[in-house]
């Protein structure tokens, strides 16, 4: 699916995969990402319902960024949600590629003040 790749590209993680992914020096995966075979990620539109929606409630979370460029074609835009495309990573996510990050706890509404950097 072609799409204008934006220049930045979102997870949330809990800070125990965050963490465990620091020591791998490469993206463990959240248990979705390690069944679906990959990483899903959300364009900075769609991060506050992606937090709404699967992460209400839940503290001890990092959330972080990513530029899209040294991804390269590993990264494809697929229909989900809505049928609205949304990036995933078909391939190893180097911890060194986080831009921003900053500890995230979701109250169980899933409304969060999302920081300056998400663009």
């Amino acid at each position: 699916m072609q799409h204008d790749l934006p220049e930045f590209i979102y997870k949330v993680a809990d800070r125990a995969v965050f963490e465990a992914s620091l020591a791998a020096g490469r993206f463990v995966g959240q248990p979705i990402d390690r069944t679906d075979g990959y990483i899903h990620f959300s364009a900075a539109a769609q991060l506050a319902e992606t937090i709404r929606l699967y992460f209400a409630g839940l503290g001890a979370q990092v959330l972080f960024q990513v530029a899209t460029a040294p991804l390269g074609e590993a990264l494809r835009w697929e229909a989900s949600r809505g049928g609205e495309p949304f990036p995933h990573l078909y391939g190893e996510l180097p911890m060194a590629a986080v831009t921003a990050l900053a500890g995230l706890d979701v109250p169980a509404d899933g409304r969060v003040a999302l920081p300056d950097w998400v663009r």
